[in-house]
């Protein structure tokens, strides 16, 4: 059975990614730092009779992304799909002439170093699927090409973010496991709100295309509505 595993997959655009791969056979692994709500979101698919586990996972914490990855292998021997979705996004109406230094790194340490890390920690499990692949969560907002003085810290984590896929898309090509960032929209979650243009269904989209059905050659790429977008 093909594995999945989705961080930040309790709620909004990852469990949405959880239900639609769950619903096309894989085994799901919602990963999130909120236990209650992880455990709840897997049970729901459990109850629509999917593959669905919760595990532990706290990106922003590089011992328990450790933990998860130890944790996973005693109930998995490969992953076919690892999707960063987790991300933090604290203040966007804020100027970089005021973002604070908190800011900055707790956002860094979620949207950028903590995918990084989960990528280091889970890659000997993609190595053992047959075609795996990783799909990294990123924004318009991280784009350079599109960048103003706007979410400073989460674009700059974002752009970040996207030389993160770069450099993994590079490390992990002889392996033939592509590495590529999605810009899913403004979707109507607990982070877009409710006046987002997209629906999570809209915003999933190109993240499972990426998952299942995208040729395996498409690597190292920055995508929106499965179609490369720039940086």
């Amino acid at each position: 059975m093909k594995t999945a595993l989705i961080t930040g997959s309790s709620k909004g655009i990852g469990y949405e990614v959880a239900r639609q791969l769950a619903q096309q056979g894989f085994q799901v692994f919602i990963a999130a730092r909120n236990a209650d709500a992880g455990r709840q979101a897997a049970k729901a698919l459990q109850d629509s009779g999917d593959q669905a586990e919760f595990l532990m996972l706290d990106v922003a914490d590089p011992d328990g992304i450790a933990a998860a990855a130890h944790e996973f292998g005693t109930r998995a021997d490969h992953l076919d799909v690892l999707v960063n979705n987790a991300g933090t996004l604290e203040h966007a109406e804020i100027s970089v002439l005021d973002v604070s230094r908190g800011e900055l790194e707790r956002t860094w340490r979620t949207n950028t170093l903590g995918p990084l890390l989960v990528t280091q920690a889970f890659t000997p499990f993609l190595r053992k699927a047959e075609a795996a692949r990783v799909i990294n969560v990123s924004s318009g907002w991280g784009a350079l090409s599109e960048m103003r003085d706007e979410a400073p810290a989460y674009g700059i984590s974002k752009a970040a973010l996207n030389a993160v896929t770069r450099q993994f898309a590079a490390a992990l090509a002889p392996q033939g496991i592509p590495v590529n960032s999605v810009c899913p929209g403004w979707v109507r979650t607990d982070m877009g709100g409710p006046n987002a243009t997209r629906s999570v269904a809209e915003g999933a989209d190109t993240i499972v295309w990426l998952a299942t059905e995208a040729p395996l050659t498409l690597t190292g790429q920055f995508l929106r509505d499965r179609q490369p977008i720039p940086w």
